[in-house]
């Protein structure tokens, strides 16, 4: 059906608005994948979901349709681990490079994919970079007991395009929740993945269920999926869709604090987890407890 079509449906404000089925949902965004449709009808189409909200059947659409257009990597001896990795640090280190490297010490490939998608924040791949893990150029097998990061552009220049929408309008669409969601992994593998708002835990939870997907879900630190080095968060784990409660937030005064760095750059960052993978600083203990609770998961793929 026409993209106008949808619009239709899905334009007509918060309360007017029609929710979408799962297979509309996949009609409407690989339209907007393959680039069918115009810029205005893009941008209609971003604006419209901001407002509405997407259902789970919606974003179980939207993945379908990703998921059947990704460029997507060969399968691992073990199970991969997906990170996605999207929002960077604003006030707190980046330390979802630390969380890959610690899973990869265990012998598992980690995937870790990502963009840019503001230019204040500093990233994780600036972060990798610095420790010698450049981005990929090209889709190629994780080795395990390794870390690969992949841009988002290489897993489809659509996808990466309408992130960059957000550069023009301001605002967040689909696709910023929807890399959070996917898995561009052939074979066993489990999704790490964060919400930043409460209301964003339910509405992530119902669409992994939907999806029957193995994840770990966690609110993440200023949207990365790595556990807050202060204070363990609350995490979930899914298998097959099915929800494993894993561990509940961490509640009552803090009577000790990690020796963070007080500079949030790439290097300083760099430099901090050389020395908690040397054994000179500690791993800041809601990470372990998180890189724990994801090998329980990947033992029951």
């Amino acid at each position: 059906m026409a993209i106008g079509n949808y619009i239709k449906e899905i334009g007509r404000g918060k309360d007017g608005a029609r929710a979408l089925s799962r297979e509309q949902a996949a009609d409407l965004f690989g339209q907007v994948l393959d680039g069918t449709v115009t810029d205005l009808e893009i941008g209609a189409f971003c604006l419209a979901m901001r407002i509405k909200g997407e259902t789970a059947q919606e974003m179980a659409g939207f993945l379908d349709a990703t998921h059947q257009r990704l460029h997507t990597l060969p399968a691992s001896d073990r199970p991969t681990v997906v990170i996605p990795s999207y929002n960077g640090a604003r006030k707190l280190p980046v330390l979802t490079p630390l969380l890959a490297l610690l899973l990869a010490r265990e012998g598992l490939p980690v995937l870790v994919h990502g963009t840019a998608t503001e230019s204040r924040r500093v990233f994780t791949s600036e972060v990798l970079l610095d420790l010698e893990i450049p981005a990929q150029a090209a889709i190629e097998t994780i080795a395990p007991g390794t870390v690969a990061f992949v841009p988002t552009a290489l897993l489809h220049a659509g996808l990466q395009r309408l992130l960059d929408v957000r550069r023009v309008v301001g605002l967040r669409n689909p696709a910023h929740s929807l890399v959070k969601l996917m898995n561009p992994v052939q074979g066993k593998s489990l999704l790490v993945t964060s919400y930043t708002h409460p209301e964003y835990a339910q509405s992530m939870a119902e669409t992994l269920t939907v999806m029957g997907s193995h994840a770990l879900l966690i609110r993440g630190t200023e949207g990365e999926a790595v556990a807050d080095p202060r204070r363990a968060p609350k995490m979930q784990g899914f298998v097959h869709g099915k929800v494993v409660e894993l561990q509940e937030h961490q509640a009552g005064t803090l009577t000790t604090l990690p020796d963070l760095p007080t500079a949030i750059d790439a290097a300083t960052t760099a430099a901090y987890i050389r020395q908690v993978m040397d054994g000179i600083q500690p791993v800041p203990a809601p990470i372990a407890q998180q890189v724990a609770h994801i090998l329980h998961l990947v033992q029951a793929l």
